[in-house]
This record gives structure tokens, C-alpha cells and sequence, in this order.
């Protein structure tokens, strides 16, 4: 899942010491939680058992660290990777992206007829969803109470939350971008300064990404974090607890769709091609829920019933358009440090 902190590893997930010289390979970049422990495992498992393939799955930090990686080779010529898995939705107009992916088709990628139809941001093709979530607070019901919960923006800046709330910056932190995109949807630009300056008296502290931030929380240095509405079904099947609970401001959460892609340049197309076939089946979308924590994007997988019970879909998504967000993020990464961190 997006959650985990970045951390410095390369995970080669082949069962064996070297790749056979008559085997092709196909390498995967992805990021580091879902080579770790999220479903690649089966995924190689799978897809090395009915393919003439060796699969490696490349992880050097999150997806946006492993998304400027690929650019930079494919600035410099080189092939690096036939897939890429772990594209945000916020990254989809990212400078640079253009032309990095090859289109694709139904006639390859035959369970993208699974695929509910509101996933498919990219008209292309070229990036094809596999996972979507959403944004949320987070709250201990053992310290705050059903009847003292903030249910807008507005009442989240009463007072009586001071120095109770754990953000992530938005510089370095997926979730922390997604909050601070919800705020400019409901504040408006420049408004969302406005709410950021009020919301700070309520800010215990601004981590550097959602690991360090929920570990704060679960440690009790304040009782609301801002994570995923997931949390409760993780709390349910991990822990056996229901008392991390969700809280939505507005009715809403800010929705974000992950999505993935073939390189271009690749000359293993039809193994690519295969290989994002296999992680759209229901086999591996049903694992998506209680390994990376996220809705899958299959329509037809079925969801473990205690994720069925317990996780969160907000009535309402949030959501800004990628092309907004490419237009604008540096000059609001800009203001909102300026207002947050210097100001």
C-alpha cells in the first residue's frame, strides 16, 4: 500500500540465485510495499508458471521515486523496465509522462472489461488502473467520542482539537498531497491558505510520510491521523479491533486510482501485456484488499468479509483533475510551505 514510508531496498522476487539464460526477462518497477509485502509474490508465482518468463520486480522507494527513475533512463536511452506499476492518478499529466507508455486494448488486456468505467482516467489506455482509495481522517474512538466528531473542515478547526490532528507533507507524502488537494477542492485557490493558517493550532505535528505519521498515532501522541478508510477493516483483520475508526469531513474522502502501464520501447510487449492481464484477474484482485489495503479495480472480485464490513466508501469522492493538478502543484507545494513551514 501507498502507506509505507520509503525505504532504500531492491527486491529481485525470482526464488533462485540468477536468471536462466534461456529464459526472457521481464522487469517490473514498481514500489516498495507491494514488492515487500504486497501481492507480488503470487503474481511472479503465477505468471512464471504459464509463461516462458523470469519476472523481476524492481522497488527503490515509493512510486513517485521510481516514476522519476524511469524517466531519467528513458532521458538517457535506456530501457529499464517493461512494466511500470504505481502511477497516481495526480501523476497521470505529470510533466514528462507523455509518450512513456504504449497504448493498449481490450484485445490484449482482456479483463479490462472488469474495470469499473470511472477508473479509466487515461483515454489512452496507455495507464490502466489495478487498485483505488481514499483519503480520510482517522480517529481513536477510545479518545474521542461519535458525538464530539468534526463532520466539516470548518468544525475540524474548533479549539477543542488542538494539537489533536498528525498530517503528512504533501512534498514527500501521497496522503499528505491528497489532504492538501482536498483542501484547495473545498477552499478554493488561494482560500485553502486561509483554512491551512487556521488549522494549525490543531496540528500536533507535519510527518514526512503516512509510516512515521500512523506510528505517532498509534503510539497516543494525538488522536486523529490523516490516512485511509481502509483503516478500520486493517484494525478488524490484523488486530482484531474496531476502534480505529473513520472520519469523514464533508461526507467525502479524496479518492486516488493507482494505475499501470507498458514501457515503451519494451521488447516483450506480449509478455507485458500478459502480466498486467494477470494482476486486472479476479485471482489477483482479491488479494489487493488485505495486502495493499485498497479497493480493487476488478468490479467482479470479491471482497473478504470483514474488509466488506469494516472499510470505508465515502458517499461522496473528492477529486481533482490530473491536468489541474500538473498545472498547479508546484506553485501550491510553494505557497503552502511558505504559510506551513516558513510562515
Amino acid at each position: 500500500m501507498k502507506r509505507w514510508g520509503l525505504m532504500l531496498v531492491l527486491v529481485c522476487l525470482l526464488g533462485g540465485s540468477s536468471l536462466a539464460a534461456d529464459k526472457p526477462l521481464l522487469t517490473v518497477y514498481t514500489y516498495d510495499s507491494f514488492a515487500s509485502w504486497g501481492p507480488a509474490g503470487r503474481i511472479e508465482e503465477l505468471f512464471e508458471a504459464t509463461h516462458d518468463v523470469d519476472v523481476q520486480f524492481v522497488a527503490l522507494g515509493d512510486s513517485r521515486a521510481m516514476l522519476t527513475r524511469l524517466q531519467r533512463e528513458r532521458q538517457a536511452g535506456k530501457q529499464g523496465a517493461d512494466v511500470f506499476l504505481g502511477i497516481e492518478a495526480s501523476d497521470l499529466a505529470r510533466r514528462g509522462i507523455e509518450g512513456l507508455f504504449l497504448p493498449l486494448s481490450s484485445d490484449e488486456i482482456s479483463h479490462l472489461a472488469t474495470v469499473s468505467q470511472d477508473l479509466l482516467l487515461d483515454e489512452t489506455l496507455s495507464l490502466v488502473p489495478y487498485e483505488h482509495g481514499y483519503i480520510t481522517l482517522v480517529y481513536d474512538s477510545h479518545e474521542i467520542e461519535t458525538d464530539g466528531l468534526a463532520r466539516t473542515f470548518d468544525e475540524l478547526l474548533d479549539p477543542t482539537y488542538v494539537r489533536s490532528l498528525i498530517l503528512e507533507d504533501p512534498r514527500t507524502s501521497s496522503p499528505g498531497l491528497s489532504f492538501l488537494l482536498w483542501t484547495i477542492i473545498q477552499f478554493g485557490d488561494p482560500g485553502y491558505l486561509d483554512f491551512w493558517r487556521a488549522l494549525m493550532p490543531n496540528v500536533l505535528t507535519i510527518a514526512g510520510g503516512w509510516g512515521e505519521a500512523y506510528d505517532l498515532y498509534l503510539a497516543g501522541e494525538a488522536p486523529m491521523v490523516v490516512s485511509f478508510s481502509t483503516d478500520t477493516a486493517y484494525s478488524v483483520i490484523a488486530g482484531g479491533d474496531a476502534h480505529h475508526r473513520v472520519m469523514l469531513l464533508e461526507n467525502q474522502g479524496y479518492r486516488n486510482v493507482y494505475f499501470m502501464g507498458i514501457v515503451e520501447g519494451t521488447e516483450q510487449r506480449e509478455l507485458a501485456a500478459g502480466f498486467i492481464d494477470l494482476v486486472l484477474s479476479a485471482e489477483i484482485q482479491e488479494l489487493i484488499p488485505t495486502t495493499e489495503w485498497m479497493f480493487p479495480a476488478n468490479r467482479e472480485a470479491l471482497l473478504p468479509v470483514q474488509f466488506y464490513q469494516h472499510a470505508v466508501t465515502p458517499p461522496d469522492a473528492a477529486m481533482m483533475d490530473p491536468s489541474e493538478v500538473a498545472e498547479n502543484l508546484d506553485r501550491w507545494l510553494r505557497e503552502w510551505s511558505a504559510v506551513v513551514i516558513g510562515g
